[in-house]
């Protein structure tokens, strides 16, 4: 008997063997996996516990110098980590809101997507001139009679670790105010800067609660002039 068709083709379901691909298609997939495997593999996120107020590790200095090739570089006094510094938040926050982000997303602190952009080189860099809103940052413009302008009280709170607590006890020795330090001056604002501070500001006539070893715009003119 003779068939001009097969009867069964509407249930027929075709199969493709193994292995066998494109050669095209098989050739671009190596020539990827070969390249992929000369890049060097990424750091993964740790997590933002890494990274908190006083944290002290390598990913603070990986991510810290990934955020300088980025235009953070001002942000800091000396190079950055592995102390989590009120520094690194001021760079952090910078680069995220060069990013367009703003509120719990630019909060000074990594979150997945903030460590992603600079670990695959993405992202905006921070522009020039750029500070981070609420942080302490670069160093206030000069004020009209050519003294740095003073930062305010936040960055001298007892504990306080950033810049500008350096700066002040690097002028403070200079001025010949030092006697209370017993290493440093700075980062960390400790009791002997307080106790420096107050000692300057004794001689310059204040006391009670005008001599309280925290500087005022007043304390930091006179010491910088």
């Amino acid at each position: 008997m003779l068939f001009d068709g097969w009867t069964d083709s509407a249930r027929h379901v075709p199969y493709r063997c193994r292995g066998v691909t494109d050669g095209a298609a098989g050739a671009g997939a190596e020539a990827a996996a070969a390249v992929s495997s000369l890049l060097p593999p990424r750091t993964p996120f740790p997590g933002v516990a890494y990274f908190g107020p006083g944290a002290h590790n390598f990913h603070v200095t990986e991510f810290g110098r990934m955020l300088v090739r980025r235009g953070a570089g001002r942000f800091h006094g000396s190079p950055p980590g592995p102390r989590s510094t009120d520094e690194d938040r001021g760079a952090t926050r910078a680069f995220q809101e060069a990013q367009g982000w703003r509120g719990g997303a630019a909060g000074g602190l990594p979150g997945p997507s903030t460590w992603e952009l600079p670990v695959a080189g993405e992202g905006r860099d921070i522009p020039s001139g750029a500070s981070a809103s609420g942080v302490a940052g670069p160093w206030p413009a000069p004020s009209s009679h050519g003294v740095p302008g003073c930062p305010g009280r936040a960055p001298f709170r007892p504990g306080a670790e950033n810049v500008h607590v350096t700066r002040l006890g690097r002028e403070l020795v200079r001025k010949g105010f030092g006697r209370h330090c017993t290493s440093g001056p700075g980062p960390r604002r400790g009791e002997e800067d307080r106790r420096n501070v107050e000692a300057f500001q004794r001689a310059q006539g204040r006391r009670g609660g005008a001599a309280d070893g925290c500087p005022d715009p007043e304390t930091w003119r006179r010491l910088f002039s």
